[in-house]
């Protein structure tokens, strides 16, 4: 990408000059270790490429972005973070694929709004990942819970210095849009726990990643551990390792199957990704991404969604706890004793 200089003509001295306040670009660059592919894409809000980026073989890379202040998205293969740039910053970035979230870090000018926003996103994970726990109290406790941990975000950003205002005003909104979701799903979740102790919704002749195809009247006799998921579904390929070691441990014993919710032009990306990542259990394509009437059946409207069937098809949690909670090993163990 072109560097652009702002030139100042003074009489007849031409002066090179680098105020950051007229620049209407960025710097990136950095390393990136067990990178999945060799470039890097930035998108923006609306999800449109603005710019893929070289990687060289070691990992480093280096490249300027004309861009206007706003929210952004890096992506390495499917892994992602989300960002936040204006112009004139000047961002070094460190990654190690294998561990994209935790490892992330920023340094330069415009890395205090992008480290806060790593460090926001594994506060929003541990409340997802206790989801459960939440909508299993009563109304009044729930609303309690969440003004807390509500609080508990609004006084984390307190703690931040010197962040851009922009930043900030957006910040605030996109905590209440969270919040506003969560209180909005209670009597959702609510009438999902109904179903508890009926008859599971049925799935029939499921294409099967290893050939054929599958029912869900083909796996009774086990508890069944069903996780739906996407591709694109960056929480839900967070909870790949999780479940992998529930797999290896218990595979045995319970069916694990994944349903693969990603629409006809991501159907080679699932194939691709169930291969590369050397997914486990039995992999599953719905036959009508989000329509399909299992995923409707249950009220599917957010992955990933976990759900636990009984030997005999009947409903255990229709929105049972992720891998990565601890409490879900606990669970299947005792469900097999």
């Amino acid at each position: 990408m072109k560097n652009l200089f702002i030139l100042l003509l003074t009489g007849t001295i031409l002066i090179s000059c680098t105020n950051d306040k007229n620049k209407n670009y960025i710097t990136l660059s950095g390393k990136i270790t067990n990178q999945n592919s060799n470039e890097l894409s930035i998108r923006n809000a609306e999800n449109i490429l603005v710019k893929n980026i070289a990687v060289a073989d070691d990992g480093v890379f280096s490249d300027t972005l004309h861009i206007t202040k706003g929210k952004y998205s890096l992506s390495d293969g499917n892994e992602y973070a989300l960002l936040f740039l204006q112009p004139g910053n000047d961002l070094k970035l460190s990654i190690d694929a294998e561990k994209f979230d935790e490892t992330l870090i920023f340094d330069g000018k415009g890395s205090k709004e992008n480290n806060y926003i790593i460090k926001k996103l594994l506060l929003q994970e541990k409340v997802f990942n206790n989801i459960n726990d939440l909508y299993s109290l009563s109304k009044i406790d729930f609303n309690m819970s969440l003004d807390k941990t509500k609080k508990e975000f609004h006084n984390f950003l307190k703690e931040q210095k010197d962040l851009d205002t922009d930043f900030v005003l957006s910040d605030i909104e996109d905590t209440e849009n969270l919040f506003n979701y969560l209180d909005m799903r209670y009597e959702k979740v609510a009438k999902i726990n109904e179903l508890i102790g009926s008859p599971s919704p049925l799935f029939t002749n499921y294409e099967n990643h290893k050939g054929g195809s599958i029912s869900l009247s083909d796996l009774k006799g086990k508890y069944i551990y069903i996780d739906v998921w996407a591709t694109w579904c960056k929480p839900c390929l967070a909870e790949i390792p999780a479940l992998k070691e529930l797999e290896n441990e218990l595979g045995d014993k319970i069916h694990f199957v994944s349903i693969s919710i990603d629409k006809a032009d991501k159907y080679e990306d699932w194939k691709n990704m169930v291969t590369d990542k050397d997914l486990k259990g039995i992999q599953l394509y719905a036959d009508n991404n989000w329509e399909s009437k299992f995923i409707q059946d249950y009220g599917i409207d957010g992955i990933p969604r976990f759900i636990l069937i009984d030997p005999l098809g009947t409903i255990v949690k229709p929105d049972a706890s992720r891998p990565s909670n601890p409490k879900t090993k606990n669970i299947l163990l005792d469900l097999i004793k």
